[in-house]
């Protein structure tokens, strides 16, 4: 392969339009008639918010650039300017299929299900009298109609919020021939409102938020003559820049610009699609944007409020069935765990195995008199989380409590300056990371005594501190009380709270140092051992994988007769399937239940296999801008255990598994006639759960 040039720009995928297949992926989902239907209408909501992420970040950057002039074209080829022409095209029909899937699959199939939305054209007398008494008693108190004149500009409109844009005719009390109104629907009340059955007749009826004001709009405005009402919803850049360099203190940084994400530069304009022409026009340059950032919905603007559907109807035939998580083979409630841990290292496999242990590893800590010190990494563990009240009581036990709080998590940069003014005020060591670098691996380190000398117990994982996500999320928790292990986990504490220079590690590899070497270095070294006729095999999965230098070496090594087979549940820019290049390359996305997290690396070593563990996905930021571990699975069981249960068996996955196309398509898979369904997370279920 010498002769081929891999940064070719058609051997990659653009990293965006990757992004938008993905969510194409979830939305299929929600058309799965093997999936619960309440499920199936969580999967639409989901993807809806992913979409609105996706344009407050990853769209948004993109309109800076431009703005900016930066137009320089990334691996693929495309400048931003071509990027946004692409992303607008393929967003509207995502956008498009979302409100069909909603008004043609899922709203029918609840309704035959006795879950209806009763529509302002069907209410009958009495439900039609509720609504009103439902708007004087909730609604009218709390609502500031906004005339639009001279006197009173366009008023700032709240990033993803509901508001309602009112054409008038006639003249107020004033005497003003104010033509138009904007209306905000305020954000403490529900989108969705369930209707008492003794008015309807049925358990499960709902009239949207948006439904009562279209039919009491008028009520605002005595006197005058309401021509029209239309929702509307405005999507702002929400991305915080701090210039940490600049500054003396992050946390008040970040605190100072928190309020301003609500009213970031405008990206997206979503309105009701009987919305004249001249009016979405007319919102269009208020908010300085273009046709092609104008999306008209055949529904609610706001289609994520419908997962409140989710949780307040009680069928259980609508949902996944309960599962209760397992724990390991004879850890029992109140096991000893450093003693447990000793004799062997302990692996978890969330959420089939309990997140508990991990939880009752920190509170054993911190009541145990023989611990001496408890350090931690936080990136997200949500605003109620135990452990951080574990965390706490450690601090106010008298251990010496150190945690690193990432403060720059997005969108959960408010609960972690939350957190972080608790776990101070209970006088615990509370440090933000390294400026520049984003604190994402997931460490806790126990300093025990134990006989006159000095024990570490460390847990190592690819997944936050977060007990919800760890039943959402599929991820890896290692304890251990290996001592070069523990001796590489200090290293890195002593890295994030203090100054040096960087100590060599012995097992781990840590980005920004040496994890992006070492997946290079292992990776070509499988390249060498195929060259070489030895048995060479790449098995990885991660969330993201789109850095050039990683995708060159897998390609390399496909060219090479290395058989690669990645798992890559997001964005991937590598392109399979490319004669000579990328043909022994297969990329599969796995997609159901649970959200896969697991970043797990395998390689095969010439007979003498390596398998890596990380909190860290194939990205440039995860690579060069964050403080990452990955870190080995030594003991041969528990390596082939991660082997076939995260790897083996997603790979034998045809019913919940995406095939990536060389045109940056995806194809789901099916059994074959000879071949029996399997799913790799209904095998684990079966496997693990308890109930």
């Amino acid at each position: 392969m010498d002769d081929v040039d891999l940064s070719n720009p058609e051997l990659y995928l653009n990293r965006e339009l990757s992004l938008l297949e993905f969510n194409r992926r979830v939305l299929e989902l929600a058309k799965d008639e093997s999936i619960p239907l309440l499920e199936r209408l969580r999967f639409l909501c989901i993807s809806s918010t992913n979409l609105d992420e996706f344009f407050e970040v990853r769209v948004a950057g993109l309109k800076q650039q431009v703005q900016l002039g930066v137009n320089t074209p990334g691996p693929d080829g495309l400048s931003a300017t071509e990027q946004l022409t692409r992303v607008s095209e393929q967003a509207h029909t995502l956008v498009d299929d979302q409100y069909r899937t909603l008004n043609e699959i899922v709203i029918p199939a609840l309704e035959s299900e006795g879950v209806r939305f009763v529509r302002r054209t069907h209410w009958n007398t009495e439900q039609a009298n509720w609504v009103r008494e439902f708007f004087q008693q909730e609604l009218l108190p709390v609502l500031s109609p906004l005339g639009l004149d001279p006197a009173h500009p366009f008023p700032r409109i709240l990033n993803k919020s509901l508001n309602f844009i009112v054409t008038l005719e006639g003249k107020d009390a004033f005497g003003r021939e104010s033509r138009m109104a904007v209306v905000q629907a305020p954000r403490s009340l529900p989108r969705v409102i369930r209707i008492p059955p003794e008015i309807t007749g049925g358990d499960y009826d709902f009239v949207f938020l948006s439904s009562i004001l279209h039919a009491h709009v008028g009520d605002l405005f005595q006197g005058m003559t309401v021509t029209g009402c239309y929702q509307f919803r405005l999507t702002r850049n929400s991305d915080l820049f701090v210039r940490e360099e600049e500054i003396d203190d992050l946390l008040m940084a970040l605190e100072g610009e928190l309020p301003q994400r609500n009213y970031g530069e405008a990206v997206r304009l979503e309105v009701a699609d009987n919305c004249p022409q001249a009016t979405a026009e007319f919102l269009l340059r208020q908010f300085k944007l273009g046709p092609e950032d104008l999306y008209q919905v055949n529904g609610l603007v706001n289609l994520n409020r419908l997962l409140a559907v989710h949780d307040l109807v009680e069928r259980p035939h609508l949902r996944f069935p309960p599962f209760t998580p397992s724990l390991p083979p004879g850890l029992a409630p109140g096991t000893d765990l450093f003693q447990t841990v000793r004799h062997a290292d302990l692996l978890l496999h969330h959420p089939y195995q309990s997140f508990m242990p991990v939880v009752e590893f920190l509170r054993q800590a911190a009541r145990d008199p023989d611990v001496l010190a408890i350090k931690q990494t936080l990136y997200r563990t949500g605003v109620r989380s135990q452990l951080v009240d574990i965390l706490v009581e450690a601090a106010e036990n008298g251990k010496e409590v150190t945690v690193i709080v990432e403060l720059r998590a997005r969108f959960d940069e408010e609960a972690n300056i939350q957190l972080a003014n608790r776990l101070q005020d209970a006088g615990a060591h509370v440090v933000y990371g390294v400026v520049g670098y984003k604190t994402h691996a997931k460490l806790a380190m126990v300093v025990r005594r134990e006989k006159g000398r000095i024990v570490r117990y460390v847990h190592l994982g690819t997944g936050n501190y977060h007990t919800g996500t760890a039943r959402a999320y599929t991820d890896f928790g290692l304890i251990t009380a290996d001592r070069t292990v523990g001796e590489d986990v200090h290293k890195v504490f002593q890295q994030l709270t203090g100054l040096g220079k960087v100590s060599r590690l012995k097992r781990l590899l840590q980005a920004p140092f040496t994890l992006h070497s070492g997946m290079l270095e292992r990776i070509e070294r499988e390249t060498a051992h195929a060259l070489a006729g030895r048995p060479a095999r790449i098995i990885a999965r991660m969330n993201s994988l789109i850095e050039p230098r990683v995708i060159q070496a897998l390609y390399r090594a496909s060219g090479a007769g290395v058989r690669v087979d990645l798992m890559v549940r997001g964005m991937c820019s590598l392109r399979p399937g490319i004669p000579g290049i990328s043909d022994h390359i297969q990329v599969r996305s796995v997609l159901g239940r649970f959200l896969e997290h697991s970043r797990v690396f395998y390689f095969e070593n010439g007979g003498e296999p390596e398998l890596f563990l990380s909190s860290a996905d194939w990205m440039p930021r995860n690579f060069f801008r964050r403080v990452e571990v990955a870190f080995p699975v030594t003991d041969e069981v528990l390596r082939k255990r991660v082997l076939q249960e995260t790897l083996l068996n997603y790979l034998a996955d045809n019913t919940q598994s995406w095939a990536l196309q060389k045109d940056g398509s995806y194809k789901r898979l099916k059994p074959a006639s000879n071949q029996k369904p399997r799913s790799a997370q209904n095998d684990l279920l079966a496997q693990y759960s308890t109930t």
